[in-house]
């Protein structure tokens, strides 16, 4: 009995120990690991969250680019920082839902080894053709596929991006021969693209919405759920005839696992407030993402999802690295 009273006691003391520790968080600089390089999407989600932390807190919020490896670089180094609030990172679709099946030797796990803080934005994927391939819709492009076989390449940012897996899961449902070509990233797909070396291309919006607006390039489609307010004209897949479709990019803030949950919910409720500023709302529609803010409770359960079905994504199209 005397043991179990000790026992009670430590977690109560614990949790206010816990408490008071998150009343004064931070009071040093935090970190933003961001798994890719400079200039990109999750980069620069990081920084317009960094920014607004750093000036809510008077703590310097610093970006720390570690790319490599498909993001399992940085994210293998937040999953071994100290769990105390002052190593965070910016994960995405590819590190926290993607890449344990692609990689089965990785020495972390995306849901044992991090405290989801918060879902921050998703942007939406979009369908584009060539403008020689005579389609104009969703349901084109599966009739000249499945009347020319052999003849429709899609190309993708790299093996097991998220565009790729897109890709697979659109072949998946619709039934369309596509053959993949990777690409090192989504610049040197989008000029064969337009070029004609190949023929489709499921991937994120932003690089590729200037060149439908200008001509260069036809969109048929988005990936999410809802139409993107950066491209309204532009049918979801769904809305195009691939019944069940919904997919993209989303990016994320995480903890590493221990990390005290007071803290978790400080940088979460923080976070849900820096997304609802009118300011950083319009440098995210410039990208074409859509914030979120979510409970640590709603991210994990999100992320579950997500690898449940890539998973299921990967291992029906055999994908391997």
């Amino acid at each position: 009995m005397q043991a179990l009273r000790n026992a009670v006691l430590f977690l109560v003391l614990s949790a206010v120990a816990g408490t008071a520790f998150a009343q004064n968080y931070p009071t040093r600089p935090i970190r933003i690991i961001v798994a890719y390089t400079p200039a990109g999407t999750t980069d620069i989600l990081a920084r317009a969250v960094g920014q607004k932390m750093t000036e809510a807190w008077g703590q310097t919020v610093i970006v720390d680019n570690r790319p490599g490896a498909n993001g399992n670089i940085g994210t293998e180094l937040t999953a071994n920082a100290t769990p105390d609030g002052y190593t965070i990172v910016m994960g995405t679709a590819a590190t926290h839902s993607i890449n344990n099946t692609l990689y089965p030797t990785l020495k972390w796990d995306a849901v044992k080894n991090f405290a989801p803080i918060s879902l921050v934005a998703q942007v939406p994927n979009i369908l584009v053709v060539n403008n020689s391939l005579p389609v104009k819709s969703v349901k084109e492009l599966i009739a000249y596929g499945n009347a020319n076989p052999g003849k429709l390449n899609h190309g993708s940012p790299g093996l097991g991006s998220t565009g790729h897996l897109c890709a697979e899961l659109f072949k998946g449902i619709s039934g369309v021969k596509m053959t993949h070509v990777p690409y090192k990233g989504s610049a040197p797909t989008l000029a064969d693209l337009a070029g004609g070396q190949i023929q489709v291309v499921i991937d994120n919006l932003p690089p590729y919405l200037p060149h439908v607006q200008a001509g260069k390039i036809r969109g048929l489609a988005v990936t999410t759920a809802k139409r993107s307010a950066a491209a309204p004209n532009l049918p979801t897949m769904q809305e195009a005839g691939v019944a069940g479709y919904e997919a993209g990019s989303w990016f994320g803030l995480l903890a590493p696992a221990g990390t005290p949950k007071a803290i978790v919910q400080k940088l979460s409720g923080e976070t849900a407030r820096i997304l609802k500023l009118p300011e950083v709302n319009e440098r995210l529609s410039a990208l074409g993402a859509t914030p979120v803010g979510s409970t640590p409770e709603e991210f994990a359960a999100f992320i579950r999802n997500e690898q449940a079905k890539w998973r299921k994504v990967i291992q029906q199209a055999n994908i391997k690295l």
